[in-house]
């Protein structure tokens, strides 16, 4: 795809005004090149004949996010002056973003962090950095599968949407895994449909992908207790490097192999290409 095309129609879109349309009523937008530039999905698939639907920008290294989520400070004033309205409460909790992220920033910063991590750990300083971890792991699951990640009354306040399922997803960040396995709580995976377990390398990067149907945990794994443990050798033939299972679940083979560790990527640039993904 030509984003200099999709930007340009994203720039045309925001210099005039809308009010006698019924964009106003969508609930997808996407961010142009600006972040006070935006256009309707709806608007850009009439447009631009490659762009058929949100699964296209996904596969381009678009990522959505809920708006009541997230902070797009411009797009009240865009929505404003664009419909002659004001965005209301309840329109907002439905609508998503598409924007692309600054892959090139990111990559740097996860340099960065791993430089300074190493440097806290030597000196005894840092003793438990999950939190840093899981949400980088998430944001890749995110990339990745072109989850959508929306506002909820979960504990955590979000829940992660694909296909209209909800996904769970537990990060795992260790070169190596534990033998007890990864631990998941059994409540989490019941309230969800699937599960995707991201193992994280110390570097940050990706070094394995599994993605289960959360029924198949619940019904193979589940215990008495409130807790589930997902050992390697159980689940490895679920394991992107092992398996072609879930290949079709992947929105952006792109990110896949960007984030991927080196191991990793050789073995799924290899699967992809056979599956022509």
């Amino acid at each position: 795809m030509n984003l200099e095309d999709l930007f340009e129609k994203i720039k045309e879109f925001s210099k005039e005004t809308h009010g006698s349309s019924n964009y106003d009523l969508d609930e997808l937008y996407v961010m142009g090149q600006e972040e006070s530039e935006f256009a309707p999905l709806n608007y850009l698939c009439k447009k631009i004949n490659i762009v058929r639907d949100v699964n296209d920008l996904l596969r381009d290294g678009f990522l959505y996010d809920s708006f009541d989520l997230f902070d797009f400070k411009h797009f009240p004033g865009w929505y404003e002056r664009q419909f002659s309205k004001k965005l209301t409460r309840s329109s907002a909790r439905k609508i998503s973003i598409l924007h692309i992220p600054d892959n090139k920033s990111i990559f740097d910063s996860i340099g960065t962090i791993f430089k300074g991590y190493e440097v806290l750990r030597k000196s005894q300083i840092l003793l438990n950095s999950k939190n840093l971890p899981v949400q980088l792991g998430e944001w890749f699951a995110k990339s990745i599968f072109g989850l959508n990640q929306v506002k909820s009354t979960s504990q955590r306040g979000f829940d992660f949407i694909l296909d209209d399922k909800r996904v769970e997803v537990k990060v795992h960040w260790n070169d190596a895994s534990s033998p007890k396995g990864v631990k998941i709580k059994k409540s989490l995976v019941d309230l969800s449909d699937y599960l995707i377990i991201v193992y994280l390398a110390n570097n940050f990067m990706v070094r394995e992908l599994c993605f289960l149907d959360s029924s198949f945990v619940l019904r193979k794994f589940s215990s008495k207790g409130h807790t589930i443990f997902l050992k390697d050798p159980e689940i490895i033939s679920y394991f992107f490097s092992k398996s072609d299972k879930h290949n079709e679940k992947v929105k952006n083979p792109t990110a896949l192999l960007k984030y991927a560790s080196p191991t990793l990527a050789m073995k799924l640039a290899e699967k992809f290409a056979q599956n022509k993904l």
